[in-house]
């Protein structure tokens, strides 16, 4: 019963000493990149009514989420996606605002899914949201912002790789697809089962054009020059008003200065179903997942009751530690703690000096020396626990020994 007592759930970790101080350092530098581009913080419960990420919202299954009940029997989850909460803040406290709005928060969001084995079901994200400004410069703006941040924790080799929902949702309406059909097409695209796909096709009452251009997705990824190939495959105009603002937006980017961390792949689509526009990816190596995801979503707000375009992303926090580690990015760790070491009759003295250091901005911890323990003892523990400094009292003058880190 204790080694149980020991241990946590599967799918979510404790995270402590330096490897939480790391942690804490990056998200400090994403968040100082943030206000540099004038976002506002924003904290949401960790917890809300079922409703705000319910099916019809497009956020996860009802099957992938942690549910409860209040005392008054209403139905209750861990948030397993941020956006939805912030969606529902906008429309309550910025009702008549019409403005661009920056907001940027920070938080766990909880996926119960079984197939999160050896994943973490319990994540941290860091993210803005962008409301009221449907332009192609928000959206780039959006996407320098992830290539700042990223730059900011120090990765130099990474990508940006940008879909279009709406360039799928043109071809499928071109077609003249049912629902269920143009289901069966998207997991074959989102689980790269192109084979699978082009059998799906073949039965498909439409032309042959149109199952060309279906089985086409395997293709559809890279620079400019992609997007002008997937121009002359299509016809309708909700298609190729897509791939214009793509071009819109990489066009803006350029002056951002930013471009060759962006690619593209008209192949990416998302479990989100209120992604309305672009949508994006940043990959690293070091780690299988994404470190950033994000995209617009034109129509959420409307379901609470406030009509406003949004674009926004949000950091996988523990997929972006995992890539700064294996690609060995130093994250430098301010180690200014001092440990205070005193005998009894200079507790006096010991606490005296802790509280003036403390007021000079300095970390101090205090310890009355055990007789149990040698002074080499304690060497030892602020050497292990990367204490900068510790300061000896036996007697008149203080001891002062650096530490070795």
């Amino acid at each position: 019963m204790k080694e149980k007592l020991l241990h946590t759930p599967d799918g979510v970790r404790d995270i402590y000493d330096n490897e939480y101080k790391r942690k804490r350092k990056v998200m400090s530098e994403l968040h100082h990149v943030l206000e540099l581009y004038s976002y506002h913080d924003i904290q949401t419960p960790t917890f809300e009514y079922f409703d705000i990420f319910s099916r019809d919202k497009g956020s996860a299954p009802s099957n992938e989420m942690y549910k409860f009940f209040d005392r008054e029997n209403n139905t209750l989850v861990l948030r397993p996606d941020i956006t939805p909460s912030i969606a529902r803040c906008v429309a309550k406290y910025y009702e008549t605002e019409e403005l661009p709005i920056r907001l940027c928060y920070e938080g766990n969001t909880f996926i119960n899914k079984i197939s999160h084995q050896g994943k973490l079901c319990e994540v941290t994200q860091i993210g803005g949201e962008l409301v009221n400004d449907d332009s192609s410069a928000a959206d780039a703006e959006i996407l320098a912002t992830v290539v700042d941040c990223i730059q900011a924790v120090g990765l130099e080799e990474f990508q940006i790789e940008v879909g279009e929902v709406d360039f799928f949702k043109g071809i499928i309406e071109e077609a003249g697809l049912h629902e269920e059909e143009e289901i069966a097409i998207r997991e074959y695209i989102q689980n790269k089962n192109f084979f699978g796909l082009q059998e799906y096709v073949k039965h498909l009452d439409i032309s042959e054009h149109l199952k060309q251009v279906l089985v086409s997705f395997d293709q559809l990824f890279g620079g400019l020059e992609m997007l002008e190939r997937a121009k002359g495959l299509v016809q309708n105009q909700r298609s190729l008003i897509a791939i214009d603002r793509l071009e819109k937006v990489y066009h803006a980017l350029s002056y951002y200065h930013c471009e060759e961390h962006v690619g593209f792949d008209l192949s990416m689509l998302s479990d989100f179903k209120y992604y309305t526009g672009i949508l994006f990816k940043g990959y690293t190596y070091g780690t299988g997942d994404a470190i950033v995801r994000g995209g617009r979503y034109n129509a959420l707000l409307s379901q609470f009751g406030k009509d406003a375009p949004a674009i926004g992303f949000a950091f996988v926090i523990d997929a972006l530690m995992n890539a700064i580690s294996r690609q060995g990015i130093p994250v430098e760790i301010e180690e200014k703690e001092i440990i205070l070491l005193y005998q009894r009759e200079y507790q006096q003295k010991a606490i005296e000096m802790g509280c003036q250091m403390r007021k000079e901005g300095k970390k101090v911890e205090l310890i009355r020396m055990s007789a149990k323990k040698t002074l080499e003892d304690y060497q030892a523990y602020a050497e292990k626990e990367h204490f900068e400094t510790l300061i000896y009292l036996d007697g008149a003058e203080a001891k002062t020994f650096q530490c070795q880190r």
